[in-house]
């Protein structure tokens, strides 16, 4: 990592379809990826937000700051 770099923690949601999976970043809209299993989805998905960073900074866009949780709740049915 150089000087000027950080890391930023992004929450990735990951939806599996009828014919593979499905993956965003609630925090970057319009950042998204696909694969045939979960593991390749979120590899994918890496990649996906480097570039889509990458191209917010090359174009003096701001980069968000992540601010989406997640949390599990039960319920009956």
């Amino acid at each position: 990592m150089g000087e000027r770099e950080r890391l930023i923690r992004y929450l990735v949601v990951l939806e599996r379809t009828n014919r593979n999976y499905g993956a965003y970043a609630p925090d970057l809209p319009g950042c998204v990826a696909t694969g045939r299993t979960p593991e390749e989805t979120l590899q994918r998905m890496l990649g996906a937000i480097e570039m889509h960073v990458r191209g917010m900074e090359e174009d003096g866009i701001p980069v968000p700051e992540p601010n989406t949780t997640a949390s599990y709740v039960t319920v009956a049915v």
